[in-house]
């Protein structure tokens, strides 16, 4: 029971993977894109790894840590993203 679940947290993950994937063919705006590509590549990542975690528990130390780290790394990329697209005078990227 717990490798077939594993198994299927494995295959969703692989599937946000991809689900995230297609909107950047889209029309929509670039910030969209980054946003639905990074939300469905820390859920994917996030699912394998709990994935690998039923798979593999005596690694938990290590695969634990992964998880917090994409939790809060991915969070912060999103932050900083969005942070420099917005054009402002406090903002050095946008000096002229």
């Amino acid at each position: 029971m717990v490798t077939v679940l594993s198994f299927s947290l494995i295959t969703v993950g692989i599937v946000f993977w991809f689900w995230g994937t297609w909107p950047l063919l889209g029309t929509r705006s670039l910030l969209f894109k980054l946003h639905s590509l990074s939300v469905a590549d820390t859920l994917g990542s996030m699912a394998i790894i709990v994935g690998l975690l039923l798979k593999i528990p005596r690694e938990w130390p290590l695969l634990v840590l992964a998880l917090i780290s994409l939790a809060i790394w991915n969070t912060v990329l999103g932050y900083v993203v969005a942070y420099c697209s917005q054009p402002s005078r406090e903002n050095p990227l946008f000096k002229s």
